[in-house]
């Protein structure tokens, strides 16, 4: 096998604090049915939202150099906190390619928006950053970006409250500054957030208007992932569908129990490692 033919039947790295990445890992199925995946969710240190930017780019780098041991041939940060943060060095660091999950939601919101008003729903840590204001106006000058930290969707995703009285609330409250904002783009900023996707929808549609656009960062980073593989000749051959291998820091067994509602399918044996 030719070196070219050996980097396109390499898997495709994908990392995050912890489950919310696997909801990447399910864009990219659907959008590369025939690509092998290597997740690995850092669920020893999680989250990654609370913790200031150096923090993150350490873990990053030691969930990144991991994936590179396995043999990826390209990595993407299924995390909108290292996304924020770490791209660069990443980069930098690693000889592979390193993608992200704010410039794909933030040239979705771009394209979406009428208004030039895009609002973001993201994790403090995020919001903090302003990664997604950069971003947006890197692509549009007349762009005005609303970003509100949603901290309590990450715990309902998780324990399964993604629909009822308690997550509506939650999301009525989140979504009255975009709404006074007059926004018609809203980002899902948080791989969390699309077990939500319904609720926030509904919402959207309450508080400010059927006409709002929701953007799911995750099915755009996938979108742009499929583009960037095919562009450089670095799509596997379509001769079986691909697999995908689970890896986390701690809690191997209560993660393999909720990945199947993130990923969308039954979640195989999850291997436990140290970073």
């Amino acid at each position: 096998m030719s070196d070219r033919d050996q980097r396109r039947a390499a898997p495709l790295g994908v990392f995050d604090s912890g489950l919310g990445g696997l909801t990447v890992v399910r864009a990219l199925r659907a959008a590369l049915p025939y690509e092998d995946i290597v997740y690995l969710g850092d669920t020893a240190r999680v989250p990654y939202g609370t913790k200031g930017p150096d923090t993150v780019v350490r873990y990053a780098l030691g969930c990144a150099r991991h994936l590179v041991g396995r043999g990826v041939k390209a990595i993407v940060i299924a995390c909108n906190t290292v996304s924020a943060v770490a791209p660069e060095r990443l980069r930098i660091e690693l000889d592979l390619p390193v993608l992200g999950v704010i410039e794909p939601g933030a040239r979705a919101a771009v394209r979406a928006t009428r208004s030039h008003r895009i609002g973001v729903l993201a994790t403090l840590g995020t919001v903090a950053s302003g990664a997604y204001p950069r971003a947006v106006s890197a692509l549009s000058t007349r762009a005005e970006t609303t970003a509100q930290a949603a901290p309590l969707l990450v715990p309902l995703a998780e324990e399964g409250w993604t629909t009822g009285e308690v997550p509506r609330l939650a999301v009525e409250r989140y979504l009255a500054p975009l709404a006074r904002a007059g926004v018609d783009v809203v980002v899902l900023g948080c791989t969390h957030y699309p077990l939500l996707r319904g609720v926030i929808e509904e919402g959207t549609r309450e508080a400010i208007g059927p006409h709002v656009a929701v953007v799911d960062s995750a099915e755009a980073t996938a979108e742009d992932t499929a583009a960037f593989l095919s562009a450089r000749g670095l799509t596997r051959p379509e001769d079986r569908l691909g697999t995908v291998r689970l890896l986390v820091t701690d809690l191997p067994r209560s993660f393999g129990a909720q990945a199947e509602r993130f990923l969308g399918e039954a979640a195989v044996d999850v291997e436990a490692i140290d970073l």
